[in-house]
């Protein structure tokens, strides 16, 4: 269970207007920022390798509790092994700083991943925040998907009630499995920007 005291500091996080270092360069329906990252294994990770296949960017960090109750209510590890399973590429992604309280190291966040049950097809270190700047990544979690040729098809949030309380996943629109249902079947995304909503990205800086 996450603790009240928990739940206000991460409430405080709610309000989620861009400072203008973090303005967003990233816009559905243009070319999806390339990148290269490694993951928690220390292999070498490029978007634009993945051309070809629908691409989901999560951005992470296990030290918001919005994203523990995503994580803890096994929701974002159900989305991720359904649409693996449909070969989609899913890319979490950390832009947390190393001096930050929530920093883990890439294998003890590897670890925790582990622990989650989790199914990403990898997860990425952005410690000095590049990525999440190209994308204007602003809450943990902040949703991407990425179609085939490239384009950025959905940006904002998970689902549509902005709580950290997990027993408003189940009546909650779950803006990602929806609009990726939508993309798979060829179809444009009916939500296609969105609200984010969790704690701010803790961005070197």
């Amino acid at each position: 269970m996450i603790r009240r005291s928990l739940l206000s500091l991460a409430l405080v996080a709610l309000p989620f207007a861009a400072t203008p270092a973090l303005a967003q360069t990233a816009t559905v329906g243009q070319p999806a920022p390339d990148f290269t990252a490694l993951d928690t294994a220390g292999k070498t990770v490029k978007l634009s390798d993945f051309k070809g296949k629908h691409v989901v960017l999560e951005w992470t960090n296990p030290g918001c509790p919005f994203v523990v109750k995503h994580y803890g209510s096994g929701n974002i590890p159900a989305l991720q092994r359904e649409f693996t399973g449909k070969g989609v590429v899913w890319l979490a992604v950390n832009s947390t700083d190393t001096g930050s309280g929530d920093y883990k190291k890439p294998a003890d966040l590897g670890a925790w991943m582990t622990q989650q049950k989790a199914a990403p097809t990898a997860t990425l270190m952005d410690e000095k925040g590049s990525i999440g700047k190209a994308y204007g990544a602003r809450t943990t979690p902040h949703m991407y998907i990425v179609d085939p040729k490239g384009t950025l098809v959905y940006a904002g949030g998970i689902d549509s009630i902005p709580s950290a309380k997990v027993d408003d996943i189940k009546t909650a629109t779950n803006y990602v499995r929806q609009g990726l249902g939508e993309a798979l079947a060829g179809k444009p995304i009916s939500a296609a920007n969105t609200k984010p909503y969790g704690c701010s990205v803790k961005y070197a800086g």
